[in-house]
């Protein structure tokens, strides 16, 4: 008997799963159709700003000795002189300050900080438009900012 050649070895293409791709599929459409839908008609947690209870200008500039003295943005007084890393309050300032500098903007226009009545804390950049909303970073991190609003000058 002669031997017969085996034949060749069925090659099956590697198949991917259809219903992954139609799952994936479907949730790329529905994260598409939320972000329109929120942009279109306006009801986006960032669109809806609630009613301003407490509102200072204040001016940061950085000292000769590593602080941060925070300025009265109305009467030009010094409020507080921050010591210590401060991470949180140099890195939101900074934000800022960056913005302004790439427009070729200058210091001399104070920020604002904004309270609102349901709990939120904004730093508002009026000379940019730009703003940080403090409280989106925690409330120890916002409670940096909060005491500024009601601060009498520093004799």
């Amino acid at each position: 008997m002669i031997p017969q050649p085996s034949p060749p070895p069925v090659i099956r293409p590697d198949t991917f799963p259809q219903w992954v791709l139609l799952t994936a599929g479907g949730i790329l459409a529905f994260s598409l159709i939320s972000v329109a839908l929120v942009r279109i008609t306006g009801n986006g947690p960032d669109q809806l700003a609630a009613a301003v209870t407490a509102e200072r200008s204040l001016r940061f500039e950085d000292r000769a000795d590593g602080g941060i003295s925070v300025i009265d943005g109305q009467s030009a007084e010094l409020l507080t002189t921050v010591h210590g890393e401060q991470g949180f309050l140099r890195g939101a300032v900074r934000t800022l300050a960056r913005e302004r500098r790439s427009r070729q903007l200058g210091p001399e226009q104070p920020f604002q900080l904004i309270a609102r009545a349901d709990g939120r804390l904004t730093l508002f950049d009026p000379a940019t438009g730009q703003r940080v909303e403090l409280e989106a970073f925690g409330p120890s991190n916002a409670g940096v900012f909060s005491p500024f609003l009601a601060m009498k000058p520093a004799n």
